[in-house]
C-alpha cells in the first residue's frame, strides 16, 4: 500500500561502493541542513514503514512494580 503523496519505495534497486574511498553523498548531506536531513529520514520512515495518524505518537503505558517489604 503506498500513501498518498509518499513516493513509491523500489526495494530492488541497491548500489555497491567502497568502504575505504570519498563518500560521494556526505559532502550533499553536509550542504543540507540539520531540518532538511531530518525531515529525509522520516520521509525514508514513512516509505517503509507508512504513515498512520492513530499510530503516529509514542505509545504511554504505565507498569506498576511491586515492591516487597524487608
Amino acid at each position: 500500500m503506498v500513501e498518498k503523496g509518499l513516493p513509491k519505495l523500489d526495494k530492488k534497486a541497491f548500489s555497491v561502493v567502497s568502504l575505504r574511498g570519498p563518500d560521494p553523498d556526505r559532502a550533499y548531506w553536509q550542504e543540507k541542513t540539520a531540518r532538511e536531513r531530518f525531515a529525509a529520514v522520516e520521509l525514508s520512515r514513512q516509505m517503509v514503514y507508512g504513515y498512520d495518524r492513530a499510530t503516529s505518537r509514542l505509545q504511554r503505558f504505565l507498569e506498576i512494580a511491586e515492591l516487597q517489604r524487608r
